[in-house]
């Protein structure tokens, strides 16, 4: 199958592990490494061996075919719409941007220039959130009756070298972290009919104790702490909460509870992990993940599921439909806390397919 020309916009933190990812899928053909700040370019193009160029280069370049947006997410959809009208195909991290309506003109404007949009996250395509997947579809917890789905930390600002743009507008929980549950629990569940949700902002202030920085402080202009429930299409109701203001807990990622029986659901910010199904109390049972690729880095998986599907002329997995359905959900915490009201949703989109053949890091199922 002949290989898809790949142009990555953005070479910060993530761009790493993107970069990494990609040497495992030959059908992937990065052309160029380009930012806003050209010395990162350079450093990232001197570390992958690969060509470092200006945006606009980047852009007017024939052979770049898909153009990877790993840009801050408030820069999501306008760096996403300059792709677009260049004639190239957007696959974005996570979130597809930081509103819905900007989102939603995004996925419009590609649909008007018959091009593809994706986005990540892509962990739902890890074996063992497929393997989760295949037990519910064939029954093994009954009727999916509820579930929770829990990422409560400190925060950020331990850690990253750069934590301000968490704590902006288009930062906080929800949004840099619901994307991996909410993908997950869509890929588990369908899609969400409706949400009711309360935020906390507990903190105005934060201090960094990451380097450089350390002993800095920055201002919270986000809520930092939200719970709610998801209310399916299917009927299920999932108890959720995101926070950077929890010093710790005992929840576990996901669960999902059926008529017949509970799930357990690993990390959806991982590919793989530990898989427990109980049918009565305190009798869990560890099930095997029956896909190869349980754990690892695949995180250019769900832009090679897009380059294959591209060729195949088939739909992709981590769609933009299903982004744009996650971002309508994630924006419903913040609209319902502000009106104490559930908000309805309007997207639905498709479950995406499920991963029935073996992906290893150098074989794709077409």
């Amino acid at each position: 199958m002949k290989r898809v020309g790949i142009g990555v916009i953005g070479c910060g933190v993530i761009s790493g592990a993107y970069l990494t990812a990609a040497k495992g899928f030959p059908i992937l053909d990065i052309r160029g490494l380009a930012d806003m700040n050209p010395a990162a370019a350079d450093a990232r193009a001197k570390e992958f061996g690969l060509k470092a160029m200006s945006v606009e280069a980047l852009l007017a370049d024939p052979t770049v075919e898909i153009v990877l947006n790993l840009t801050i997410p408030k820069a999501h959809v306008a760096v996403g719409l300059r792709a677009l009208d260049a004639g190239k195909h957007v696959y974005s991290e996570k979130p597809l941007g930081v509103a819905f309506k900007d989102g939603k003109k995004l996925i419009e404007r590609a649909a008007q220039k018959k091009l593809r949009v994706g986005s990540a996250p892509d962990t739902f395509l890890g074996g063992a959130h497929q393997t989760c997947r295949k037990l519910i579809d064939a029954g093994k917890i009954g009727i999916p009756v509820g579930g929770t789905a829990y990422f409560m930390c400190p925060g950020h600002e331990r850690w990253h070298p750069q934590p301000d743009f968490y704590y902006q507008k288009g930062g906080g929980p929800v949004l840099d972290m619901a994307p991996y549950y909410i993908t997950d629990l869509v890929n588990l569940l369908g899609p969400v009919a409706r949400v009711s949700a309360m935020t906390s902002m507990p903190k105005p202030k934060r201090t960094i104790t990451s380097q450089p920085r350390q002993g800095e402080t920055i201002p919270v202009e986000v809520a930092t702490h939200a719970a709610g429930v998801l209310e399916f299409v299917s009927g299920a109701l999932v108890q959720m909460s995101m926070s950077f203001d929890v010093p710790a807990h005992r929840h576990l990622p996901i669960e999902i509870y059926g008529t017949k029986g509970s799930l357990v659901v690993p990390d959806p910010n991982r590919f793989g992990g530990e898989i427990e199904f109980a049918a009565q109390k305190d009798k869990w049972l560890p099930l095997k993940t029956e896909l190869p690729y349980a754990d690892g880095n695949y995180r250019s998986i769900g832009l090679a599921d897009m380059a294959h599907a591209l060729r195949s002329r088939r739909p992709h997995r981590a769609s933009g439909a299903l982004a744009l359905h996650v971002l309508e959900v994630m924006e419903a915490f913040d609209r319902s806390a502000k009106s104490g009201k559930a908000i309805a949703i309007t997207t639905r989109p498709e479950r995406p397919a499920p991963l029935e053949e073996s992906l290893v890091r150098r074989k794709l199922a077409a």
